[in-house]
């Protein structure tokens, strides 16, 4: 892993790219782990901060969804990230109708003008939570509305009105 990578996180609702959170999360598992959430969520504060701007006003959001990101990362199970708004996820290990299926989301997400959470989940495990046996997959709003192709504009652009409008 480059020590300049960057994980989004879901802060307030919004995804934010924090450099370098994934070695402090490697970091904190192999040197405090077992060590209360505060003091974990602490430590992965301070072993980003150098490298992220992190507003005091929302140091303690920043702070739960650092130490959600350590809990996930150790197998931890999580409560669903609380989120408001339309959230979709492209379900898919990488292959190219999913990067085709992403790509087609975020252009009409822009040309509609429609402010989203979009994810695309290449992880097997977080695949497997929503219980789908092709790729890629299409879910909005915890609903999945596609599986193994990459539907039309034209479909793709109901769904979101549907999704928005609900």
């Amino acid at each position: 892993m480059p020590e300049d990578s960057v994980k989004q996180v879901l802060i307030n609702n919004r995804l934010i790219g924090i450099v370098g959170l994934e070695k402090a999360i490697a970091l904190a598992k192999a040197t405090i782990a077992g060590k209360s959430d505060a003091e974990i969520s602490d430590f992965l504060i301070h072993a980003v901060s150098d490298q992220n701007y992190i507003p005091a006003a929302v140091r303690d959001a920043y702070a739960k969804a650092f130490l959600r990101a350590y809990h996930i990362e150790q197998n931890i199970p999580v409560a669903p990230e609380p989120a408001e708004g339309l959230r979709i996820y492209v379900l898919g290990l990488g292959c190219a109708r999913c990067s085709q299926l992403e790509e087609d989301i975020r252009n009409l997400l822009s040309e509609m003008q429609i402010a989203a959470d979009l994810r695309h989940i290449s992880d097997i495990k977080e695949i497997a939570r929503f219980g789908i046996m092709g790729a890629p997959a299409l879910v909005i709003n915890d609903k999945v509305v596609s599986v193994g192709v990459v539907p039309p504009k034209s479909q793709l652009r109901q769904w979101l009105i549907e999704a928005f409008t609900n």
